[in-house]
């Protein structure tokens, strides 16, 4: 039941807000009791039709709107919200360097890591941001677009 698209707030290039589009995968109102908290592994809030669209990172097509309106890019760190970016720029300072650049849809940290679960996950993530921000390339973007391919055609998604 409830809408088939979910739009929260993120962060974007300069820190620029902007609404992100998915498949909702969620029950309604997912954070209404708990507030903003990262997904856990076999998360009660994730519906049967959520667990499969985000097996495949199918929930993740609608961020195409995103990227036509300018928003994102297919490739480059994911956006997160500006909640947890508050929250993590305490504890990592340089977490702002990820905004330097527009978000993608995929990343280097995605085809390397899976969700973050914690602060741990975060840190290595952003280690991942970090490396790719400072090589940007047709090749690593090359890359990137054919691992989270495979990744996508496999299941091997969240």
């Amino acid at each position: 039941k409830g809408p088939i698209f979910f739009r929260q707030i993120r962060l974007g290039k300069n820190s620029q807000q902007y609404s992100l589009i998915k498949f909702r995968t969620m029950v309604q109102n997912a954070e209404q009791k708990s507030g903003p908290i990262w997904t856990k592994e076999n998360d009660s809030r994730i519906t049967s039709i959520g667990k499969w669209l985000r097996r495949f990172y199918l929930d993740e097509i609608p961020q195409l709107i995103n990227v036509l309106k300018g928003e994102m890019s297919i490739i480059g760190p994911r956006p997160e919200r500006p909640f947890f970016v508050k929250k993590l720029i305490r504890e990592y300072p340089y977490y702002l360097d990820r905004l330097s650049i527009k978000p993608g849809m995929t990343g280097f940290a995605q085809i390397n890591q899976s969700y973050d679960r914690n602060i741990n996950d975060v840190r290595k993530k952003l280690e991942f941001d970090c490396f790719y921000i400072e090589h940007l390339s047709f090749m690593l973007d090359l890359k990137i677009l054919m691992k989270t391919v495979f990744v996508m055609v496999l299941g091997k998604g969240r």
